[in-house]
């Protein structure tokens, strides 16, 4: 599949293997999963970095096999649904990191012209948002408010 702003082919990675049921060697204590998950949301983590925890530190290579359900859903379900998507305030603290440079190096053309393909990503992803139903409809992205938008 080809990038989105680049016109060449994307580059070919690893897939994990196809799987219907936990590993044998993993941990499958769904009780004690769903008490890591809620633990380290509280403590301020986002949902990949706690996949990232589950992984390394607890030994679940997958929690949808666990559980039956992504951690974003399980999350959603116990109250913890943010609001902005991950993805999304990723891409925003992204461009907002670009502005603060190009505040300070005016000529720098490379991140201008990076910053305007992040924010186009931010404004299309966020019209996906408001279309599904994940955004309120009146949401928009405007760089002068993307701060605080972060803030809540």
């Amino acid at each position: 599949m080809a990038r989105i702003h680049a016109r060449r082919r994307g580059d070919s990675g690893s897939v994990r293997p196809h799987r219907t049921e936990a590993p044998s060697w993993s941990n499958t204590d769904v009780k004690a999963i769903e008490k890591v998950i809620i633990d380290l949301k509280k403590e301020g983590y986002s949902s990949s970095r706690i996949g990232l925890a589950l992984r390394d530190r607890y030994g679940v290579p997958d929690v949808k096999l666990v559980l039956g359900k992504r951690i974003d859903q399980f999350l959603e379900e116990n109250g913890f649904r943010p609001d902005i998507p991950e993805d999304l305030r990723n891409l925003i603290v992204k461009a907002l990191g670009l502005r603060k440079h190009l505040a300070e190096n005016k000529n720098d053309l490379h991140n201008k012209r990076q910053l305007q393909l992040t924010e186009s990503k931010v404004r299309r992803l966020a019209r996906y948002y408001v279309s599904s139903g994940r955004l309120p409809g009146d949401w928009s992205y405007k760089p002068e408010t993307a701060e605080i938008l972060l803030s809540r």
